[in-house]
């Protein structure tokens, strides 16, 4: 299996005051930290983001009238170290059965209440696009500014 290149891979970290069960607690509570203001696919207001915690889990999100819009499914949950997720959300964000796109999330040890967040998604299912989307992923919005809001809801 050849290893994917970096225009395949957007990839973010974040060292995070916590100890590495704490830190992969908050992560697979959305709500807590998700901008769901800004970070939804939903025509509503979404009021919640979910993951269900074990393998073949749906993520999605919650509106207030009660809808629900997929975003995808975790594969590997590993806790407290890996969660291993299915981002089926197109280059339009609309969920896409069909489309795959692998996010690992590790929380690695560095210290007893310091715990190294990395987020690897793989981004090469978007073709043509890919490097656009690895963009897009890279950029404050994307996953380093989420990681960032994660930082926080952890403290």
């Amino acid at each position: 299996m050849n290893s994917p290149t970096a225009e395949s891979v957007a990839y973010a970290e974040i060292v995070v005051e916590a100890t590495q069960g704490h830190a992969f607690a908050t992560f697979v509570n959305l709500s807590a930290w998700w901008p769901l203001e800004s970070h939804h696919i939903g025509a509503a207001v979404a009021v919640a983001a979910v993951i269900v915690p074990r393998n073949g889990g749906r993520i999605y999100e919650r509106a207030a009238d009660g809808t629900e819009c997929d975003w995808g499914r975790v594969l590997d949950y590993e806790p407290p170290g890996r969660l291993r997720y299915d981002w089926q959300l197109t280059s339009e964000w609309k969920y896409d059965p069909n489309f795959h796109t692998d996010v690992e999330v590790r929380f690695i040890v560095e210290a007893a209440n310091r715990t190294r967040v990395e987020l690897r998604h793989h981004v090469g299912a978007y073709g043509d696009q890919a490097a656009e989307m690895r963009a897009v992923f890279m950029q404050p919005g994307g996953w380093p500014g989420l990681l960032t809001l994660l930082a926080k809801a952890v403290g």
